[in-house]
């Protein structure tokens, strides 16, 4: 039995469309409706058929359905929820694609207090963005993570988890502060790093642009990708999951600040200590399957 008939996606970009794409490829009979802001998005959705159907409204969108995923950046969750609140389904479920969790469950709560909420976030995506950069097995051997709140039935959770599964997912379970100090980590901080790094190297006076792009080696190359994320869902983030970043940041911070000793002071068994504890992390990432093990992280050479 499918775990949901009726399924609104708001927000198109490249988790939205993913799951728009992923649903009709694994649930072919789940009618999927799709609502986006911005009107340019909405055209190409209809262009490329993305749905079954295309709202002008989010209100429009969520008439009908069984669950609605809100795939919009975070800071944009309380507003864009309560602006269908009013047209919402009694028995609907909603949930999201958010990389924060404790700020959207507030969100989501403030702005529908009767709903029942399994708020989600699907550890996966690419630089890429918009409704024609998704591809229906984004979410194929990822984790997707549920944070469901402390009134959320059991069965509303074991549905959005069927849910995903059906998407190719693995899925966990765990409390929304939970995920935000894990994500601190595997996420924010790493995003955080790159864009800083990709900043300093461009504003380095003795080095100029052009130098810095035609001399890209892997390491730099690996940071610009990263740094191409979509800018405001990224700052929506930041500003949200603050506290964890910064505690995160700091321990960061202590620990680069050994690593620079060690460099100054010629402590060549510290740090090859170091990089041989850090490259097991590595391979176990490959080992899990959340990587490509293939040579230079599977690139292809033409």
């Amino acid at each position: 039995m499918l775990p949901f008939a009726r399924v609104t996606i708001i927000g198109l970009g490249l988790i939205g469309s993913s799951i728009a794409r992923a649903v009709r490829a694994e649930m072919p009979s789940v009618r999927v409706t799709g609502h986006d802001a911005d009107a340019q998005v909405r055209e190409t959705a209809r262009r490329i058929d993305l749905c079954d159907d295309i709202t002008d409204t989010p209100g429009a969108a969520v008439i009908d359905a069984d669950l609605v995923i809100l795939c919009v950046p975070v800071g944009a969750i309380g507003t864009v929820a309560a602006d269908f609140a009013g047209d919402l389904p009694t028995d609907a479920i909603v949930s999201d694609v958010g990389s924060c969790k404790a700020e959207v469950a507030r969100a989501l709560r403030e702005a529908l207090p009767n709903a029942t909420l399994v708020p989600a976030h699907p550890v996966a995506g690419t630089e890429q963005s918009g409704p024609e950069a998704g591809f229906a097995t984004l979410f194929h051997r990822r984790w997707c993570i549920l944070t469901p709140l402390d009134d959320t039935p059991e069965p509303a959770t074991r549905r959005v988890e069927a849910f995903w599964q059906r998407l190719g997912a693995d899925v966990e379970v765990m409390t929304p502060d939970h995920h935000d100090r894990v994500l601190a980590i595997t996420s924010h901080l790493p995003h955080l790093i790159a864009y800083t790094i990709v900043g300093t190297a461009s504003d380095l006076e003795a080095v100029t642009q052009s130098e810095v792009i035609k001399y890209s080696a892997g390491g730099f190359r690996d940071f610009t990708r990263i740094a191409a994320s979509d800018p405001t869902m990224w700052r929506d983030v930041f500003l949200t999951n603050r506290e964890a970043v910064l505690e995160m940041l700091q321990r960061f911070s202590e620990d680069l600040t050994a690593l620079q000793r060690a460099i100054r002071v010629g402590a060549g068994d510290q740090l090859f200590d170091h990089f041989t504890r850090t490259r097991a992390v590595r391979r176990s990432i490959v080992e899990q399957g959340q990587d490509d093990a293939a040579a230079d992280f599977g690139r292809t050479h033409d």
